[in-house]
């Protein structure tokens, strides 16, 4: 009866009695403790009194080992895969009335959107400078000539987009009021929930913000508008995630 034969019957003996996390400890001791702590029956023992129920039934394919190791430790979030659709593949196609009468209508690059504004305008409000220069994905248009809207007057918006990958449509705004204004922020908001495609049946309640961009000299009359940003801050901060959201779109 040799030394080591003792020693690994202690083990054994001790083994059951410790969690999952002790047991994985013990793994990098040696590899005699390596050796008998790989024995499927511990870790039968340790998922037993995680998971009573897994044990009424054969595991598919699996070992105790295994099982721990995959559903015990806290799921960290997968990065996303680049996206299939980029912003030169898209055109956004904005229209804005006061009213019934349109004040804004453009067909816009999404390369275009992409940059946003660089050098914003002066005359901006010290908090949407600092928005507009601060972190995150921004898809923002320089607005050139600007326009004027009247508080109190209803102004909505309109947003499609075309992707020239597949010559397809998708509706991000439709006819919404910019029913919030943000006096102290400098801008008016209008949203609408996005339609996804049939095939994201379990996706929904992910809202599009448009925002009018105002100067800081605006009065009881009126705010002249300098920029338009399109964001979908519920679901989407990151241009990867943007793209990601743009794809699962209703195309038609």
């Amino acid at each position: 009866m040799t030394k080591d034969w003792l020693h690994g019957e202690v083990l054994k003996a001790v083994f059951p009695l410790l969690d999952g996390r002790d047991l994985a400890s013990c793994m990098l001791v040696c590899r005699q403790w390596r050796d008998i702590a790989r024995d499927d029956y511990f870790w039968k023992c340790i998922c037993a009194k995680r998971w009573p129920s897994i044990c009424k039934r054969p595991l598919p394919a699996l070992s105790y080992y295994k099982l721990f190791l995959t559903f015990s430790r806290p799921q960290r979030p997968q990065p996303l895969l680049p996206p299939r659709l980029s912003f030169n593949d898209l055109e956004f196609y904005i229209d804005i009335w006061s009213e019934q009468e349109l004040i804004f209508s453009e067909a816009i690059l999404g390369s275009v959107l992409r940059t946003g504004i660089k050098n914003p305008p002066p005359g901006i409000s010290d908090i949407l400078k600092a928005h507009l220069d601060g972190p995150g994905h921004k898809m923002v248009l320089q607005v050139e000539p600007r326009f004027s809207i009247t508080l109190g007057s209803r102004i909505s918006v309109s947003v499609l987009v075309g992707r020239k990958d597949t010559n397809q449509m998708a509706c991000i705004v439709r006819d919404s009021d910019f029913d919030y204004i943000d006096g102290s922020a400098f801008r008016a908001l209008a949203y609408a929930y996005l339609n996804f495609s049939p095939g994201h049946p379990f996706i929904s309640g992910i809202r599009a913000w448009v925002s009018l961009l105002f100067m800081a000299n605006g009065d009881e009359n009126g705010n002249d508008v300098f920029g338009i940003e399109i964001d979908f801050c519920d679901a989407a901060t990151k241009e990867r995630e943007v793209l990601w959201l743009l794809d699962m779109l209703d195309w038609k």
